[in-house]
C-alpha cells in the first residue's frame, strides 16, 4: 500500500515473479473484466463499489490455491474493503500476515509521476493523489495495525532494488515458512 507512484505494483510484480507467488493486479483484472457504461466511469477515475470489488476479488481468490503465497494488488481502497479482508483471513480462508506500506515524499512522488509523462499527472492530480492517500490509504493502514496485521514501512525514495530487497528482508522475517501472507500494495 502506499500513494500513487511509490512503486506498488512494480514491487509487488516483482516480489511474485521472484519468488512464483500469484500476483493478484485489481487493476489489470478491472481492466479485462470491466466492460460498457462501468468501464466509461472507472476510466474517468470512479471506483468501484465496495461490494462489486469484493465480488469481484472473492471470485478471482476462489481460482487460486490461498494456502500458498500470494500477492494481493490494489486491495483493499476501503476500511470496508479491508474489513472483509481481515475477515476471509480470520475465517481461514488464508493468513494475512503482512501488509506493505510503501513511503514516499510528495516531491519524490511528484518527480516519478511527472516524469513518465502521462497526460493526467498534472501537479493538481498529484496533490489530489497525496490528499487521498492521507484520507483513505491512511487509515486503512492504522485499521490494519488495530487488527493485529503487520505492517512493514518501507522507504520507497530508495532505488527498486533497494525497496525490493528491504520487502523481502522484512517478509523473510515475519514469515513463517510454508505459511501464506498477502502482500497489498
Amino acid at each position: 500500500m502506499g500513494v500513487a507512484g511509490a512503486g506498488k505494483s512494480m514491487q509487488g510484480k516483482l516480489l511474485a515473479d521472484e519468488h512464483g507467488y500469484a500476483w493478484i493486479s485489481t487493476g489489470e483484472i478491472l481492466r479485462v473484466l470491466v466492460t460498457g457504461k462501468r468501464r466509461q466511469e472507472m476510466l474517468q477515475g470512479k471506483l468501484l463499489s465496495d461490494d462489486e470489488m469484493i465480488r469481484i476479488l472473492d471470485k478471482v481468490l476462489d481460482l487460486i490455491d490461498t494456502t500458498r503465497h500470494f500477492v494481493l494488488d490494489g486491495f483493499p481502497r476501503t476500511v470496508a474493503q479491508a474489513d472483509w479482508l481481515v475477515q476471509q483471513a480470520h475465517s481461514g480462508r488464508f493468513r494475512l500476515s503482512a501488509v506493505v506500506h510503501l513511503t514516499a515524499s510528495e516531491a519524490i512522488v511528484k518527480q516519478r509521476l511527472v516524469g513518465r509523462g502521462r497526460v493526467d499527472d498534472t501537479e493538481e492530480a498529484i496533490a489530489r493523489r497525496f490528499e487521498e492517500y492521507r484520507t483513505v490509504t491512511v487509515p486503512i493502514i492504522d485499521h490494519f495495525r488495530k487488527e493485529g496485521i503487520h505492517v512493514y514501512d518501507v522507504d520507497a525514495a530508495q532505488p527498486p532494488n533497494a525497496v525490493h530487497d528491504e520487502i523481502v528482508q522484512y517478509l523473510d522475517g515475519g514469515t513463517k515458512q510454508g505459511t501464506p501472507y498477502v502482500h497489498s500494495t
